[in-house]
């Protein structure tokens, strides 16, 4: 693991809930992992991927916060520029771990065309930029759904032993034959609420995204690539509109709540967007529409 291996074999430990254990002396690169996924998507070149999900945690430990990156990735969101980590940004410095858990050739739901349909975050407490994180990330439920398969990918933050933070990543796996899950509801669209922001939403947030996230996937960055995967221009990144819905929110946030969001349809770049709020406490729904259409993009809760 540690040298780069494509497998998840050769575990170190058994961990607490019975997962086999594997600690990384680091955080992989995303940029070979995207590589990897590529050619593994080639004919002959994928491994044989398991009918269930492996049981095996990766963890990493001690990893810094870049006070500079932290307000570039601010910038990007929308955010204030402030020593306290926004909820999604624990996301983004994680991401490298779960990115390589999804890589490996056993994982049984191909990265490439996989769809992030859902994301749930609970910070336990505020974490701020001196503090340096434990991370571990782990693939659970696999269930079928009228499009393919999906499943759950857990990634916890903890600092000096504590979880302050924990990321659930829902990701659908497209398959022409499905497993019979449940059918998404097909009746009519609700009339979305009125807009409290409009947002336009340029091609340089797929790039500058990119470049914060390290999720260089071509379906957000470059119009082959976005074609190539069905769409016909590059998309905003899901968890984008999540931490610009949270930027909108955040001076009435609480010190320690529950987000979660269910992604819609894509947010095509370039476009507007409408974004509304209401919420009563600390307890908010939100949603993001197209301006014109009233198509839903994203629709969330704060609890």
């Amino acid at each position: 693991m540690a040298g780069g291996a494509a497998t998840l074999a050769a575990p170190e430990r058994t961990g607490p809930e019975g997962r086999l254990r594997i600690d990384l002396p680091r955080l992989p690169a995303p940029g070979a992992l995207y590589r990897r996924a590529l050619l593994g998507a080639l004919p002959g070149m994928g491994g044989r991927r398991r009918p269930d999900v492996p049981a095996v945690e990766l963890g990493v430990t001690g990893v810094p916060v870049d006070p500079a990156h932290l307000a570039d990735y601010d910038r990007v969101c929308g955010f204030r520029l402030a020593d306290r980590l926004p909820a999604t940004y624990l996301h983004v410095l994680g991401f490298p771990l779960s990115l390589r858990l999804m890589t490996a050739p056993e994982f049984p739901i191909p990265l490439t065309g996989v769809v992030h349909v859902a994301n749930r975050i609970t910070v336990h407490r505020p974490v701020e930029v001196g503090e340096t994180v434990d991370f571990h990330t782990y693939a659970e439920n696999l269930r079928p759904h009228e499009r393919g398969r999906q499943l759950d990918v857990v990634l916890v933050g903890s600092v000096a032993g504590e979880e302050v933070w924990r990321g659930v990543s829902t990701y659908l796996g497209k398959e022409r034959r499905a497993g019979g899950g449940p059918r998404a509801d097909r009746g009519d669209r609700p009339t979305p609420p009125a807009a409290s922001a409009r947002w336009r939403v340029t091609p340089r947030v797929g790039t500058d995204y990119a470049r914060v996230s390290g999720d260089h996937n071509p379906i957000h960055t470059s119009k082959l690539g976005a074609r190539l995967f069905g769409f016909p221009r590059p998309i905003a990144h899901g968890m984008w509109s999540k931490a610009r819905c949270l930027a909108a929110l955040e001076s009435r946030l609480p010190e320690a709540y529950t987000v979660e969001v269910a992604f819609k349809l894509p947010v095509p770049l370039p476009s507007t967007v409408a974004f509304s709020a209401s919420g009563t406490g600390g307890s908010w729904d939100f949603a993001l529409h197209d301006a014109r259409q009233g198509r839903p993009h994203l629709v969330g809760t704060v609890r």
